[in-house]
């Protein structure tokens, strides 16, 4: 690249886009053209202080590109409706599948490559595997709105003839790092364990509703979000450079293949601040009991085989970096 590319960053006021617009700044990269809702107060702390080229409001940008208002390298859409809690599959049709398709014909017509944000709650309650294929995406079974939208547009995606010359959908697994506060009632267990360690000591994890798993033994399979920020960049670098094949465009997981408990999760809360772990179970909520994932775990050697071999953080390494250097000196907004 002889001069900075310009890079489009949706949903670049929450998680995980702000994770990774922080990581391009510290690259030295601030041609980008930042797009969310961005009256959010509580997600403020999340942008303002980065470097970047513009902010653009959601809906807006979508106007200003009919005007072709923007010289565009790269699209890195991860913005999107996430909440598993909101069951008007009208909300996560319009933002999840309706605003992806109207980004995709624009990179299309541009030739323009792009990488968008999927979910690994497009496998449901896994009853097809956590295989990354295209050919069981018909199959699978979501188990609420959130994740038929996901998986909505990557089939929509996938039967597509015309398409940016270069694209991958990333299916998320449990993500978890700073910048989450804001997310509420979806932030991280690890988030919500260092909290109510703060004030009363003891972590409240949900029980087991299923015989075949212990209270705190569901298992998910947890990304630090430092770890899937650098994957998106390193597939980012080979697209800009034309390394990348088109041959492997396509759906890709990004979790890291180890399927860990929520028992672990919080125990390591408590241990990354010395404590010893102090852990109760209740009775999970009844509006999650039948769309909740007991167990996932990322198969992923799709991802490897394209070529990324950084190895990931375990979950010790993950939550002992974002308690002792984000959650106790109070940068984990």
């Amino acid at each position: 690249m002889s001069k900075q590319p310009n890079i489009v960053v949706t949903g670049a006021a929450g998680f995980i886009s702000s994770v990774f617009v922080q990581y391009l700044n510290e690259q030295g990269l601030n041609q980008l053209l930042l797009v969310d809702d961005f009256g959010v107060e509580s997600k403020r702390k999340n942008w303002e202080t980065k470097s970047y080229l513009k902010v653009i409001e959601r809906q807006a940008f979508l106007a200003q590109l009919e005007d072709d208002a923007f010289e565009i390298d790269l699209i890195i859409h991860l913005g999107a409706r996430t909440d598993t809690t909101e069951f008007n599959y009208a909300i996560h049709e319009e933002l999840n599948v309706a605003y992806s398709k109207s980004l995709w014909h624009y990179a299309t017509a541009k030739k323009i490559p792009m990488i968008y944000a999927s979910s690994a709650a497009t496998y449901g309650a896994g009853e097809n595997g956590y295989e990354d294929s295209h050919a069981i995406l018909d199959q699978l079974q979501p188990l609420n709105p959130y994740g038929i939208s996901k998986n909505e547009f990557d089939k929509w995606a996938i039967a597509q003839t015309e398409h940016p010359p270069y694209w991958t959908g990333l299916k998320f697994f449990n993500v978890y790092g700073p910048n989450e506060a804001h997310k509420g009632r979806m932030a991280s267990v690890v988030f919500h364990s260092f909290n109510q360690i703060k004030t009363s000591g003891l972590v409240k994890l949900f029980k087991s509703h299923r015989p075949d798993f212990k209270d705190g033994e569901q298992l998910r399979d947890f990304i630090y979000v430092k770890d899937l920020v650098a994957v998106i960049d390193w597939m980012m670098h080979q697209m800009l450079s034309d390394a990348w094949a088109a041959s492997k465009n396509g759906l890709y997981n990004l979790g890291t293949g180890k399927a860990r408990s929520f028992y672990d999760l919080a125990a390591n809360t408590f241990i990354a601040q010395g404590l010893p772990p102090n852990i109760e179970f209740v009775d999970m909520p009844e509006d999650l009991r039948d769309t909740y994932q007991y167990f996932t775990e990322a198969n992923m050697t799709k991802l490897r085989t394209a070529g990324y071999d950084k190895p990931f953080s375990t979950l010790e390494e993950g939550v002992q970096d974002y308690v002792a250097n984000y959650l106790v000196p109070g940068k984990g907004y």
